[in-house]
């Protein structure tokens, strides 16, 4: 069962390579080889039951805590906002621009709504500030 070595290989992965988690990734693969058998036997192709065994056994974070992985930072969502906000205001800033220039080219007015649009990516980043 190659497969599903790999697959515990690659769970693995981040794990300091000790005589704990050696032993952990021996017996989660032997149990998972097991359970491909008894699905193979009830007349799974190999291929369902590996996916089915991998799916049924389920988050290995819990074990990966204990055995001492790098817990991953999450990143910070008011990043994406911030993005999403910048691009926002730029594309509200061009069609206010565009309107201005081609309706009423003698008066120059769409600076108003720019400062105000202004505001939406400037709150986001001194959110973002905040939760960095």
């Amino acid at each position: 069962m190659t497969a599903v070595k790999k697959h515990v290989e690659e769970w693995f992965k981040d794990l300091p390579n000790t005589e704990q988690s050696e032993r952990m990734k021996e017996d989660i693969i032997q149990s998972l080889e097991d359970r491909v058998y008894d699905l193979i036997l009830s007349g799974k192709a190999e291929e369902d039951a590996v996916n089915k065994a991998l799916v049924e056994f389920g988050d290995l974070e819990d074990i990966k805590v204990e055995l001492g992985a790098q817990t991953v930072t999450k990143r910070n969502p008011f990043a994406l906002h911030l993005g999403f906000s910048l691009w926002g205001t730029v594309l509200i800033i061009a069609l206010v621009l565009f309107i201005n220039f081609y309706y009423t080219p003698d008066v120059i007015w769409f600076v108003y709504p720019t400062f105000a649009v202004l505001w939406w990516p400037l709150s986001i980043f001194y959110k973002w500030l905040g939760r960095r």
